[in-house]
C-alpha cells in the first residue's frame, strides 16, 4: 500500500533530488539578504535523510527549494528529473501536489474536519485516477492504527494520534518524496519513536524520506545525516 506509484516521474530516475550550486537569497527591504550559500547534494531513489544544523542555518530554505514552494536565487533543483527552477508555475503545483508529501511539526490538521476527511483533503485539488481514493484513506489510517479514529477531529486525538494522521495524509496520493520538518518536535519520547518507527517502515518499503530535526536520537533511524551551517553543508 505504501510502495512508490508505477507512475511516478522518478521511476527510471537514479536520483529523486539533483540540488547543484543552490542559492537563495531573500530582499528585505533594500537589502538582500543571502540564506543558502552554493549547496550540492543528491538523494537516491529510497534514502532516508535527515538535514541537521543549528536555528538559522538554512535547512528550512533548503526544505522550501526540494518541497516546490520557492525557487532558487541561482543554481539548480532538479526533481524527479525536472528543473524546479525552468518550468512552469502548473507544472511546479503538479509536481508538488503529486509526488511530494508533506508533514510538519505542527501536524497542520484542519481543526473542523475529521482523521478521516483531513487525510482526504490533498485529493480535492489533486488525485491519481487510478486510485480508489475514499479507500485509500481508510487503509492508510489502518495501517498507522487509527482506524478506529476515522471520525473523530485533531481536539480528539493526542499530539502522537494527530501526526499519525497527518503522515497519511502525506501518503494519500502515493508521493515519491516524504518531506518531514522536525516531525517529533511536540511530541513526547514513546510518541515520537512510534512516528519513527513509522517512517522507518515506509522507508524499507522503498520510501524516499527527508527529514529536518534537531535531535541527534533521530540519527539512528536514517542512511545519512546533512549537516547544514551558514547556509553551507559542513563536510567536517
Amino acid at each position: 500500500m505504501v510502495g512508490n506509484s508505477s507512475n511516478s516521474y522518478v521511476s527510471d530516475v537514479l536520483d529523486v533530488i539533483a540540488i547543484h550550486g543552490l542559492k537563495k537569497s531573500y530582499n528585505l527591504g533594500d537589502m538582500e539578504v543571502p540564506i543558502l550559500h552554493g549547496i550540492d547534494l543528491n538523494v537516491k531513489k529510497g534514502e532516508f535523510i535527515a538535514i541537521m544544523g543549528p536555528s538559522g542555518s538554512g535547512k528550512s530554505t533548503l526544505m522550501n527549494m526540494i518541497g516546490c514552494l520557492d525557487r532558487p536565487t541561482s543554481g539548480s533543483v532538479r526533481l524527479m528529473g525536472k528543473d524546479t527552477s525552468t518550468i512552469s508555475d502548473n507544472e511546479l503545483a503538479e509536481l508538488r501536489g503529486f509526488e511530494i508529501g508533506f508533514v510538519f511539526q505542527n501536524f497542520n490538521l484542519i481543526s473542523r474536519l475529521s482523521a478521516y476527511e483531513n487525510v482526504l483533503f490533498p485529493t480535492y485539488s489533486n488525485s491519481k485516477n487510478s486510485m480508489n481514493i475514499p479507500q485509500r484513506a481508510k487503509d492508510l489510517l489502518g495501517l498507522i492504527g487509527l482506524d478506529d479514529r476515522l471520525h473523530h477531529k485533531p481536539t480528539e486525538l493526542s499530539g502522537g494520534q494527530r501526526q499519525r494522521v497527518a503522515i497519511a495524509r502525506s501518503l494519500i496520493n502515493d508521493p515519491s518524496l516524504i518531506l518531514a520538518d522536525e516531525p517529533t518536535g511536540n511530541l513526547d519520547s514513546k510518541a515520537s519513536e512510534d512516528i519513527m518507527n513509522i517512517f522507518s517502515d515506509l522507508h524499507k518499503k522503498g520510501r524516499t524520506i527527508i527529514m529536518i530535526t534537531h535531535d541527534p536520537e533521530m540519527e539512528k533511524y536514517v542512511d545519512r545525516v546533512v549537516l547544514i551551517k551558514d547556509g553551507r553543508i559542513d563536510n567536517n
